[in-house]
């Protein structure tokens, strides 16, 4: 065995002599080369053919179907020309005998003789495939048919082909027309061939007709039988085209699946630092993974490598492959577990550590040794940066002013610097790793920190196993002890003198802190004291305003008790004066008086409205106004409104309008309805200059009736719509006023509408005019129909 391995070695020199032979043999090598070439380029190809021959298939289809419809299309043409020209053929004739015996027809049996001479004149098989000859008279009805149509015998022959057809005025030069025609009577007219050829004598015209059902119906079979061929022939070759790309693509899938599998395990050994080898004892050759070439820096490649290959990159110091494979032969050893080095690309040395078994192949006895190998460069550097970070460690802890000491789980001395030392005056034999902590505490010469007595304390918020002490020369020493997590023990002292002069600093800004808080405390009792002051002032103030609103209530009472006195003589005022006016009880005498009687009756009329607007306002401000609401009709209530208002319009020349359903009802109260009614239509009467317009419209919204009052009057500026609707309110003052009132009269409309749940809404432009709308609860038909009933 060891002459094998060593008889590879010759081999891999013996062939660089071997040059002469290799070109001696190249002409034949050429013929392998290109057909591995070709079977590169097929490879490479081999996605793009998989897309193309389904592509190929679907346009080979598509050219063959546009092939045959170009052909389906040159038949359909081809048999209606046939058609078309076999009907002209057979009508004509048909005309040549009839017009011969046209001047022989008898009076008696002259259908029969018609129908009989037709049957004579028509060559044989002219009725066949669905023709139709149809022979009409001198007064254009059909007197005779073949085959015999007894439903069309006796109607117009115009009727049947259409009063202003082509065919019955210019006949055969026509030619052939598709019409529709009702042949079976059904009152479902079908595409017809048709020719007409004009006859002489007593008779009028021959029509040969022909449905193109059955002119097109062979053409028709044919078609189906394509469609159907092509349909299969298609469905055939779609699912040979289907099983061809799904074999395809499982097999691509296959190809990925191995890839992907190939690449993680190779992602997994490089990642993991190792690589897969198969060592051949017996011919010593060497298989190597590519994540193995990889580690080594070099470039991966399917050759089998040498058993010198291998040994010339592998430290000599380290590992003897000859005397392995040797020694596992003879031994029969079947595991493997080495550490050695092997050169990298670069020149350094790689630590790798191969563990194999070896396995053989199966059918023969040639043992293979087949393992992995990981690279373990990172554990030796690890271990030597170990013993540096030891040495470091030691020379840290001793540099450290501090005092050191760390005990393992058996409480025994692991490490301890020269302060530790110092501090317990204790010998060198005692401060060796492994003493035991009692013989240390016994080995010690002081056991206190210092000579006199110490304060020592638990630091607030400290650490759990530290704690304080005061030397004698004031400094102060933190002393922190911790279990390790192998269940050990260290211990440390810091100097935290600084740390405790600071900590005086703070206890200092502390105390002023609390100075702060209590200046910060009487402030905020200021600040209540204040509180309480505002909020006796508050209920002062609401005091106050109960009293407002008390004088206001006495205000409207007693505005309500003086109109109702006022009314009492302004009544007999308009009555007496209206009495001398009309001059009920002979004349007054001279004209002035008639005319100051007038004057009185209109001051007086004026003022009683002025005070029925106050008594009202008093009313509704005191809350002693009470609605009783009923189903009211709109139309009349809005009739009533402008009825009122129609003698002062007529007097400006102003035009009311009204637009409003008879059938409209509301649930309101009817007085209050009207007064809002005649007070807004009142105020757009009075603000409309001459040859104006006003309009009351009504208009259902949803489950409300909106009234909606529009004029083309001297219109309200937008700062002033708000207040307009308070009482006494009005846009012109005493200075500027051009028209009377007193400014009740929205105040009034807008308090009924809110009595009643609504809400008064004003629009308006300056110099263009005023629209005033609000809404009222809609009643439904049926509502007052079960009203009028209950009535």
């Amino acid at each position: 065995m060891s002459r094998a391995l060593a008889g590879s070695t010759s081999e891999r020199s013996g062939t660089k002599d071997s040059g002469s032979k290799t070109e001696a043999v190249a002409p034949k090598a050429a013929w392998p080369d290109l057909l591995s070439a070709a079977r590169f380029q097929l490879e490479r190809s081999d996605g793009l053919m998989r897309r193309l021959i389904p592509a190929l298939a679907i346009f080979f289809l598509l050219i063959l179907a546009a092939y045959r419809i170009a052909e389906l299309a040159g038949d359909y043409t081809d048999t209606r020309i046939e058609a078309e020209t076999t009907l002209e053929l057979m009508a004509s004739v048909a005309a040549a005998p009839l017009n011969a015996a046209s001047t022989e027809m008898p009076e008696a049996g002259y259908q029969t003789t018609l129908k009989r001479v037709l049957a004579d004149s028509l060559p044989a098989g002219a009725t066949s495939s669905g023709r139709v000859f149809l022979i009409s008279g001198a007064d254009g009805k059909i007197a005779a048919s073949a085959p015999l149509q007894p439903s069309l015998e006796g109607r117009p022959l115009t009727d049947l082909l259409g009063p202003s057809q082509p065919l019955t005025v210019f006949g055969a030069r026509a030619g052939v027309l598709s019409i529709p025609i009702d042949l079976d009577g059904r009152d479902d007219a079908e595409q017809v061939l048709a020719t007409v050829r004009h006859l002489d004598g007593q008779l009028g015209m021959i029509a040969a007709l022909q449905p193109e059902a059955a002119v097109f119906a062979k053409w028709r079979s044919a078609l189906s039988a394509n469609v159907t061929m092509f349909v299969g022939t298609s469905l055939v070759l779609l699912a040979v085209i289907y099983g061809f790309f799904s074999q395809a693509t499982r097999a691509e899938q296959a190809d990925e699946h191995y890839a992907a599998t190939r690449a993680r395990i190779d992602t997994a050994l490089t990642h993991g630092r190792c690589g897969l080898f198969d060592w051949d004892l017996s011919r010593g050759r060497i298989f190597w993974s590519s994540s193995l070439y990889e580690l080594l820096g070099r470039e991966p490649k399917d050759d089998i490598l040498s058993f010198a290959d291998v040994a010339d990159i592998t430290h000599p110091d380290d590992i003897d492959l000859l005397g392995l494979a040797e020694h596992l032969l003879e031994s029969g050893e079947t595991l493997v577990d080495e550490t050695f080095r092997m050169r990298h690309a670069d020149g350094s040395w790689i630590w790798l550590r191969a563990r194999g078994e070896i396995q053989p192949e199966p059918g023969r006895a040639e043992p293979h040794l087949i393992g992995i190998c990981i690279d373990i460069t990172e554990q030796h550097q690890l271990a030597e940066q170990s013993q540096m970070a030891d040495l470091r460690l030691r020379d840290a802890i001793e540099t450290i002013s501090e005092a050191f000491v760390l005990w393992n789980a058996s409480n025994e001395l692991v490490i301890c610097n020269s302060n530790y030392q110092a501090l317990h005056n204790l010998p060198a034999h005692a401060v060796k790793p492994g003493t035991p902590y009692k013989t240390v505490m016994a080995s010690a010469e002081n056991g206190a920190v210092s000579p006199q007595p110490v304060q020592t304390s638990q630091r607030p918020g400290g650490p759990e196993g530290a704690y304080e002490a005061q030397l004698e020369d004031g400094r102060w020493l933190q002393i922190s002890e911790r279990r390790t997590k192998d269940g050990g023990f260290v211990s440390v002292g810091t100097d935290i003198t600084a740390l405790k002069k600071h900590e005086e600093r703070l206890t200092d800004s502390e105390k002023r802190l609390k100075a702060s808080v209590a200046d910060l405390q009487r402030s905020r009792k200021t600040l209540e004291t204040q509180t309480q002051q505002l909020s006796e002032m508050a209920e002062k103030y609401q005091e106050e305003k109960t009293r407002a609103e008390a004088a206001n209530q006495a205000k409207s009472e007693f505005l309500a008790n003086i109109s109702h006195e006022l009314r009492t003589p302004l009544n007999a005022i308009i009555g007496f004066s209206d009495i001398m006016t009309q001059e009920m009880f002979g004349p007054v005498g001279t004209d002035r008086y008639a005319d100051y009687c007038k004057d009185i009756y209109s001051s007086g009329t004026y003022l009683l409205n002025v005070i029925n607007d106050i008594l009202d306002m008093s009313k509704i401000e005191a809350g002693r106004m009470q609605i009783e609401t009923e189903v009211v009709n709109a139309f009349e209530a809005t009739l009533d409104a402008a009825r009122i208002v129609t003698g002062a319009a007529t007097e400006k020349n102003i035009t009311v309008i009204t637009d409003v359903a008879e059938d409209l009802h509301v649930d309101a109260d009817k007085r209050a309805l009207k007064q809002v009614l005649l007070n807004l239509l009142a105020n757009a009467v009075k603000f409309t200059p001459d040859n104006g317009t006003v309009s009351l419209k009504v208009r259902p919204r949803g489950d409300k009736l909106r009234f909606e009052v529009t004029d083309t009057g001297i219109g309200i500026s937008e700062r002033d719509i708000e207040r307009l609707a308070q009482p006494f309110v009005q846009v012109e003052n005493q200075f500027t006023k051009t028209h009377q009132g007193s400014g009740l009269g929205l105040a009034i409309a807008r308090s009924l509408v809110e009595m009643h749940g609504g809400k008064l809404n004003i629009q308006s432009e300056v110099k263009k005019g005023t629209v005033v709308s609000f809404s009222l609860p809609l009643v439904d038909e049926d509502s007052c129909e079960a009203t009028a009933q209950s009535a």
